[in-house]
């Protein structure tokens, strides 16, 4: 990959790929809460309870896949283990469109957990082709790929769920299944094979994954504040709809529209705004910036008492996007090349670990301070409860910085 117009055209197939499969993520977003009504008879305590569990066996079977194939990655190359995942993720869509009861939907979820660890082989192979000064940048595109997705994804996903409740899967496994045929033709290997090593079944499991990340003080320590964004995270994916819909009585396109809103602004951020803002700020001062947005985010989020008042706030929100691809660049510039597979598969198990526990904190949440009938009723508690997170990881992660020497890096202004 010396040459620098494959590596581009690499770069460009990659990024398409993220955002394809995160446009298919966005289009069920909205009706997938309804969808679980339809069998749970639209109580919202109910719907809250059972989706939570039907994205937390999502992510369970990631944890358990993601290592495997993040270290599968290393042994194999990240062509086929990006084309198998993209396969298996228009197959599942396929299985959530045709559902005829919750223990359908629950199948699709779990096929897509074994299936869905594709984005640690492509961060890795983002990782392969990209020199070091220039991976905040990489992965802010990455970030902006997502933010495309899920600016489209979402408000088609309501759109469509408004003329066909289930509609949206189908496009979504056509949308995958696309992007694999794609990627069979076009995507080439980034991983020489004199970087690849042996795969070992003892090593490929979120365990003892994320035990080697102890290796490196300063990769464990910023682990910590990763997971703390991702659970903050996946607290607000898992009750957005829910909460818009029951307190706001917010429409599917509506919904889609609100979550277009946060796709749009990260993609600015993570696109665009970054490229600015990393020579002058460096990768610490990001995270600080970052992070203070975010808990300040939230914090809003929760006390906002009009549904418009939401979308105001995710406009200034969307700063917090600047923290994850300086956090991202500081880790993988800490390990070798024959260990980023590795890396990225640990930092998907601490996703799916956040996947599991932030959608059942957070629907718990919910369910339970939104009932009229608790003697506290706080509907946007999920929202107090993300902000708190947030504040944590970036405390830890500016203590983390001020201990630990930075190996292996360019210079940081920061």
């Amino acid at each position: 990959m010396s040459n620098p117009g494959p590596r581009r055209a690499s770069i460009a197939f990659i990024l398409v790929t993220l955002a394809l499969n995160t446009l298919g993520i966005g289009l069920v977003i909205p009706i997938t809460p309804r969808l679980v009504g339809q069998f749970q008879d639209a109580d919202l305590s109910r719907t809250s309870s059972t989706y939570g569990l039907l994205v937390a066996s999502y992510a369970v079977m990631q944890l358990v896949f993601a290592p495997i194939l993040g270290a599968l990655s290393d042994r194999v190359g990240r062509r086929r283990v990006i084309l198998s995942s993209l396969f298996g993720a228009g197959l599942d869509y396929l299985i959530l469109g045709f559902a005829p009861t919750l223990g359908w939907l629950f199948l699709g979820r779990i096929i897509a957990g074994l299936t869905g660890a594709s984005f640690s082989a492509a961060t890795a192979y983002i990782a392969d082709i990209t020199p070091p000064e220039k991976r905040a940048q990489s992965f802010g595109l990455i970030g902006a790929a997502f933010g495309f997705g899920f600016i489209l994804g979402p408000l088609l996903g309501g759109l469509l769920g408004n003329v066909a409740l289930r509609l949206p899967f189908f496009v979504a496994a056509g949308l995958n299944l696309v992007n694999f045929l794609y990627g069979l033709f076009v995507l080439p290997e980034s991983l020489a094979m004199e970087n690849r090593r042996a795969f070992d079944w003892r090593k490929a499991n979120p365990v003892a994954t994320l035990s080697r990340l102890r290796r490196n003080p300063l990769v464990s320590g910023l682990a910590v504040t990763v997971f703390c964004y991702y659970l903050s995270q996946q607290i607000l994916q898992s009750v957005w709809a829910l909460y818009l819909e029951g307190r706001f009585q917010w429409s599917a396109s509506m919904v889609g529209m609100s979550l277009a809103v946060v796709g749009l602004s990260t993609a600015f951020v993570q696109g665009g705004l970054i490229r600015v803002i990393k020579p002058r700020l460096g990768e610490r001062r990001m995270i600080l910036v970052g992070g203070t947005m975010g808990a300040v985010g939230f914090a809003a989020m929760g006390l906002a008492p009009f549904g418009w008042l939401l979308m105001l706030i995710l406009v200034p929100f969307s700063i917090r996007g600047l923290s994850n691809p300086a956090l991202q660049s500081l880790m993988t510039q800490e390990v070798s090349v024959s260990e980023q597979g590795e890396l990225q598969g640990a930092m998907t198990s601490l996703l799916s670990i956040s996947s599991v526990i932030g959608p059942l904190l957070g629907t718990h949440l919910l369910a339970t301070f939104a009932s009229e009938n608790n003697a506290l009723h706080l509907p946007g508690a999920p929202f107090l409860a993300a902000a708190a997170l947030e504040f944590a990881g970036l405390v830890w992660a500016v203590n983390v910085l001020r201990k630990q020497p930075l190996k292996g890096r360019i210079a940081d202004p920061g």
